[in-house]
């Protein structure tokens, strides 16, 4: 079985502090997990310790229930896709994506099969006599994945395999990974990225990693979950700042009294009044206590109801389908999502609603207070 196993996982470099600290991890079976945060975080490094070309300071490593911390590369039965593509220029795709195969000597009618089969999957079939010079970016990538394909690994390890492509072939690309990996019954897929955007649509689960300051004092590992557990329940504020673009909107604010299943707060520079729908009790939260509000901009809603803050507009977003409406508020710059046929213009007053049900609370350290369970309203589109 291709599962993973990271326990106790440390990374250090001679006397600096750990780039990866305290990583404990199961990946099962055909899952499709995605590391995910910013630069610097370790996701690269994590990722080239489960293949292979980085030893662990610290911790153990299990593939396929196999104890792999001191078992060469070559023997872990992995297959990484690098950024770079990492082709021989001077092969062609065939003898690329046969390279492997050969170097493990399998005989040549097998070597063809399996590479003309990765082909035709990869719709490559027309280019194997081709250089790399002679490719574009995504047949380059198409035929790095190729070569990894056909040595039928039990885990497939992506180092940020489109960032060197275009909007529209990452798109593309994207969805032919999608494909290979419902494809692949048995294989199990770790994939690094810095785009949210494909971490939430790729992955059967996401591992956020802290960075810097915030690794050191919780440990490199943020959250794990499924997209939307991350995207609707974050556990700090770092995970809800990270998922979601815009990202999500932060105030200022101090508690003014605690209900059953809710809490009201203060802005602290507005002084306007705003409802909670978090489950709290008196030993977590009192009276004048400082907290942050977070809301996500598709969340709010342009209108004058109770429950709404006052603002002036700055800036409207104009993007066919919707608008993103950039205001200041007392506490700040809120982003609100709009109608794309919302007309506002600078230094408009507005004013914008704020769900009680979308809201998030933060304490002191940036952790989160764990929210009723009611869904939020959503902003017309």
């Amino acid at each position: 079985m291709a599962t993973i196993r990271l326990e106790n996982v440390e990374k250090s470099y001679g006397d600096h502090p750990p780039v990866i600290r305290r990583v404990n991890l199961d990946i099962a079976q055909h899952e499709f997990c995605v590391f995910l945060g910013p630069s610097g975080c370790g996701k690269s490094t994590l990722l080239r310790m489960i293949a292979g070309l980085e030893d662990l300071s610290e911790g153990e490593l299990h593939i396929g229930g196999r104890l792999v911390n001191d078992v060469p590369a070559a023997a872990r039965g992995v297959a990484m896709v690098f950024q770079s593509y990492a082709l021989f220029p001077h092969m062609t795709v065939f003898d690329n994506m046969a390279f492997g195969l050969k170097l493990a000597k399998q005989p040549k009618d097998v070597i063809e099969r399996k590479v003309r089969e990765a082909a035709r999957i990869l719709q490559l079939d027309s280019y194997l006599d081709r250089f790399p010079k002679a490719l574009s970016g995504g047949q380059r990538q198409r035929v790095a994945i190729g070569r990894a394909i056909v040595r039928e690994p039990g885990v497939f390890l992506f180092d940020e395999p489109l960032s060197n492509l275009d909007a529209a072939l990452r798109g593309q690309t994207r969805v032919e990974i999608a494909r290979l990996h419902q494809r692949f019954a048995d294989a199990s897929v770790v994939y690094v990225t810095h785009d949210q955007v494909e971490a939430m649509t790729l992955a059967d689960r996401i591992v956020l990693l802290h960075a810097g300051a915030d690794a050191q004092r919780f440990g490199s590992i943020a959250q794990t979950g499924a997209p939307l557990d991350l995207y609707h329940h974050p556990k700090s504020r770092f995970v809800a700042g990270f998922i979601g673009s815009p990202r999500m909107n932060f105030i200022d604010a101090v508690v003014d009294s605690i209900g059953a299943g809710m809490v009201t707060v203060t802005l602290a520079q507005s002084g306007e009044c705003l409802v909670v729908h978090v489950d709290v009790d008196q030993k977590q939260l009192q009276r004048g206590q400082p907290v942050t509000l977070g809301v996500r901009p598709e969340h709010l809603r342009l209108d004058g109801s109770e429950q709404s803050i006052q603002c002036v507009a700055v800036l409207s977003e104009e993007l066919g389908e919707h608008s993103y409406i950039h205001a200041d508020h007392a506490g700040g710059t809120l982003v609100a999502k709009a109608p794309g046929d919302t007309s506002i213009g600078p230094g408009e007053r507005i004013r914008i609603h704020v769900p009680a049900s979308a809201c998030h609370l933060f304490d002191a350290d940036g952790l989160a207070f764990r929210r009723s369970m009611v869904e939020p309203e959503r902003a017309a589109a």
